[in-house]
């Protein structure tokens, strides 16, 4: 009976043992999956001290000047935009779900001598405006951000209804939408006349120095696949440490100069969009009511909005259940791993972004663009040698 028990104890700790074996090595090969998506950002020396754009990381004149946001399109008869390429940020994410992109351009360094095509606000953009402490330009609309401005949630200029912004002429591809910029010096005269502060209150991001050209890898190619012809393409350029942005198979410039559009930083966020439809219960899952200022008609009846504009999952405090999720970052020539969060419990709440060690992540000084993806949409990235 003794050495029975004691087969028995000898059975048992074998399979203890093997348990925790299996245990300890399949949380090994989890956390190996984890790291072998992309390496953590090796740091160079801080440089975000002193008089620089608390988003690029630049030295420049007007550091300390509060953001401008623009809502600007992407449609292709609006092409080459104009103010891209002195942009310190631009957001850009589906304004319709798995098809149409909006983007707004971000400004504090140098506002461009014409900003354009400007096109209708998105209630999403608002809270990523109101992050960055910005003053937010738009032409016109959806009924929920219109609803949301009117209850002055953020500083805001709309072009509809005031004589800072002008028409371009229509010519060639452009349509009469597409024309609508408004130039530097009526943004000034705007924010003078609204008598907006001007002093900026945004906390920034983080920065390191560029990686050395003898560290820097040869090419490096990212596809950023919204449905064409929104899709977008970078290569980096090893001598510049820069990402050459290619827009629907045609190289992007800027309107305004001619200047190849070609960030430092390209952020890839992932986050959901659904259609803001009329049957779904938000205050029943603890969100604002999207419909509570929107006639019967337009909700319900026969001039309905139902499905017409869509909601992205991006921490806004009004309609998001999620505010959290995966992002991917390209600098210096690589690619990085990492998350994203806005507080959304917080209008005001910046958008953060994580690298793998949950630090902030440091850019590399220069322009940051941020591509936001629906999960299932494609990401490539081929790496450069």
């Amino acid at each position: 009976m003794q050495n029975k028990q004691k087969i028995i104890i000898a059975i048992v700790a074998i399979v203890v043992v093997a348990g925790g074996w299996y245990l300890f090595s399949s949380s090994k090969d989890v956390k190996k999956i984890e790291i072998s998506n992309g390496d953590q950002p090796k740091e160079y020396a801080i440089v975000n001290e002193g008089p620089v754009s608390p988003i690029s990381g630049l030295a420049c004149e007007n550091w300390n000047k509060r953001p401008v946001a623009v809502m600007q399109p992407a449609d292709v008869q609006a092409r080459p935009a104009a103010g891209f390429s002195q942009a310190d940020m631009v957001i850009e994410m589906p304004a319709f779900t798995g098809s149409v992109t909006r983007l707004m351009g971000v400004y504090v360094c140098d506002i461009p001598k014409e900003v354009g095509a400007i096109r209708s606000s998105r209630h999403d953009y608002i809270a990523l405006a109101k992050g960055l402490d910005a003053i937010f330009i738009y032409w016109g609309g959806s009924h929920f951000a219109l609803d949301l401005l009117k209850e002055k949630v953020i500083d805001n200029y709309d072009c509809m209804t005031g004589s800072y912004c002008a028409r371009w002429d229509v010519s060639g591809k452009m349509r009469l939408e597409d024309t609508g910029h408004i130039t530097k010096d009526n943004i000034l005269a705007m924010i003078a006349d609204k008598q907006y502060r001007t002093e900026g209150k945004f906390s920034g991001y983080a920065h390191q120095g560029e990686a050395p050209l003898d560290q820097r890898p040869e090419g490096g190619h990212l596809r950023v696949a919204f449905k064409k012809p929104y899709d977008a393409e970078y290569d980096y350029d090893k001598a510049t440490n820069s990402y050459l942005r290619t827009w629907g198979e045609a190289i992007d410039t800027d309107r305004n100069n001619d200047q190849r559009v070609a960030p430092k930083n390209v952020v890839v966020l992932i986050a959901a969009s659904e259609q803001i439809m009329a049957d779904y219960d938000y205050v029943g899952k603890g969100m604002s009511d999207p419909w509570k200022n929107v006639e019967e008609i337009k909700k319900t009846g026969v001039e309905s909005i139902s499905g017409r504009y869509n909601n992205v999952q991006i921490g806004d405090p009004w309609y998001d259940s999620s505010d959290s999720g995966e992002a991917r970052y390209y600098l210096n020539g690589k690619e990085y791993m990492g998350t994203w969060k806005k507080d959304k419990a917080r209008l005001d709440s910046k958008l953060f972004f994580y690298d793998q060690a949950g630090q902030e992540m440091k850019f590399v000084p220069g322009q940051i663009w941020v591509e936001i993806l629906e999960p299932g949409q494609a990401l490539r990235w081929t790496p450069g040698v």
